[in-house]
């Protein structure tokens, strides 16, 4: 495959056919990268070691000396010139994406253009870091509130977003002050190297310290140097639930804060009342979308009695038109899955199904033959089920989506809740009522809930995020830029005499 795209992003050819990144320091250990389309070994990238780690903390901590400085506006303006810097190499980098990753070229590009997004958004975000004033109580007296840079924060980001899920939380760190250490996935290591390198050459041209933005590689180990830091205030973190569960004990071990992006098992529950036509391309794309991948990939179609077959050979007839195959081809609408573990889990997952007594409307299983080389092409498959199987619980990282029946609205409510995790959730209905009420506290439990459109999908203009196992964390819009910021209430005197709080006398 032509990958003269790399060479653009600032990658180089080691040797015939295989790349690397571009790093000031080589600790012999490697992450190899091989891309899930067509198995192709692509190149490797240096492991961070705890020396080197170290190095890349007291560059960062440096250059926050500097940037903490630079006025909100001016940072908003090397996010602009990073944004446009994007818009330049989007091709480039949508292809590395959808190849390193293995996600279909149109998400690959929408993934850039989702930094491009959030670029803008951090732009304006950077003239209104608004504080509040307030009226003190003694007089001749003011009281404000304002916010300030924490210092370093600490990034891990997901395979299966590598390049939009950092800029959400860099490009809003950035302009609120902060520097920031990326530790992108050990499964798409190569994407992380060059949106830092796009990223270097902005700060280069602008004459700032490289420090602003710095990545390290590696395993969970590289992670645990982050987490373990008390030099990070902040530590976001996007991943599975486990993974959450022990990034939050150690960052909390050491009194910081933690940004959890977790697990989700989002549903969409679909109504008497339902535009049918709405439903297949929303239910269809949330469960195939980047191959059942996506944190809000639909999981669970709970539908009502009187419509459950009407909807069943809806979903089930689209399925057939889907072209699985390589996600470079804009012809294809599903990619592969990232690596033979998640194959092993997508088979497994089948299995666990018809053990707990469900049945398949659509097979799954793995593609062979020409053009699935790799061993992780699958196909995306149906079942009917109960919401209280186990591995109905359990979130799968791929392609299965469930059916259920209810018969009222408050048992939907209560079948979309039953689970472990919160993040999105949908419904479909024509009637006002029955939206109103889902969205309601009585309603979706969930920190994301729409009505007629799917569960995936986020714009970043509104705060990202869910509850529960989900980790309660919110990133990209409304006013997320909060948690990147410690607030400081401040009261100024400016009589000439000092009264006290509450009308407490202490006369000398």
């Amino acid at each position: 495959m032509n990958l003269d795209f790399l060479k653009e992003l600032g990658l180089k050819e080691k040797n015939a056919g295989t790349w690397t990144g571009v790093q000031s320091t080589d600790s012999g250990n490697y992450i190899d990268s091989y891309s899930p389309v067509d198995g192709t070994f692509i190149g490797s990238v240096s492991t961070t070691t705890k020396e080197e780690y170290e190095q890349v903390m007291a560059t960062a901590q440096e250059a926050y000396k500097t940037w903490r400085t630079v006025p909100a506006p001016k940072r908003g303006e090397i996010v602009r010139q990073y944004g446009d810097a994007l818009r330049k190499h989007k091709t480039a980098l949508g292809k590395l994406v959808s190849y390193e990753m293995g996600k279909s070229l149109q998400e690959g590009y929408g993934e850039v253009q989702e930094m491009i997004d959030i670029c803008d958004f951090a732009v304006g975000l950077s003239r209104q870091l608004y504080g509040l004033s307030m009226h003190s109580e003694r007089p001749l007296h003011r009281m404000y509130e304002q916010w300030h840079p924490l210092g370093v924060v600490g990034i891990i980001s997901a395979f299966n977003f590598p390049v939009a899920v950092w800029s959400w939380n860099s490009m809003i760190a950035l302009i609120c002050g902060n520097v920031c250490v990326w530790k992108g996935s050990e499964k798409t290591p190569l994407c992380a190297i060059a949106c830092q390198n796009i990223f270097h050459q902005v700060l280069k041209d602008n004459q700032l310290p490289e420090g602003i933005s710095c990545i390290v590689n590696g395993d969970y180990k590289v992670g645990e140097y982050m987490t373990q830091d008390k030099r990070v205030p902040l530590v976001s973190a996007t991943g599975s639930t486990r993974m959450g569960k022990i990034v939050a004990q150690e960052v909390a071990g050491r009194l910081g804060k933690s940004l959890l992006e977790l697990g989700g098992n989002n549903a969409i529950i679909i109504t008497e009342n339902a535009d049918l036509n709405l439903v297949v391309p929303g239910a269809v794309f949330g469960a195939v979308g980047t191959c059942g991948q996506r944190c809000t990939s639909t999981r669970r179609l709970i539908i009502h009695e009187s419509v459950y077959d009407a909807v069943k050979e809806k979903i089930a007839g689209a399925y057939p038109q889907l072209k699985i195959g390589n996600p470079l081809d804009e012809n294809n609408h599903v990619g592969p899955l990232i690596d033979q573990d998640a194959v092993n889990a997508y088979l497994s997952s089948i299995e666990k199904v018809k053990a707990e007594g469900g049945t398949f409307v659509v097979e799954g299983g793995v593609l062979e033959g020409a053009g699935y080389e790799s061993g992780c092409y699958v196909k995306p498959c149906i079942a009917e089920v109960q919401n209280d199987y186990a591995i109905v619980q359990h979130e799968t990282f791929a392609p299965i989506l469930y059916l259920i029946k209810y018969s009222d609205l408050d048992e939907a409510i209560a079948l979309q809740n039953d689970v472990p995790q919160g993040l999105s959730s949908a419904i479909m209905t024509k009637d006002l009522r029955e939206a109103e009420l889902f969205l309601s506290a009585r309603g979706s439990d969930c920190g994301i809930a729409n009505v007629n459109i799917g569960t995936s999908g986020a714009e970043i203009g509104g705060a990202f995020g869910g509850e529960k196992e989900t980790g309660g964390g919110r990133e990209s819009g409304s006013d997320a830029w909060k948690a990147y910021m410690r607030r400081q209430t401040n009261t100024i005197n400016y009589s000439t005499e000092l009264p006290l709080a509450q009308g407490i006398k202490f006369d000398l």
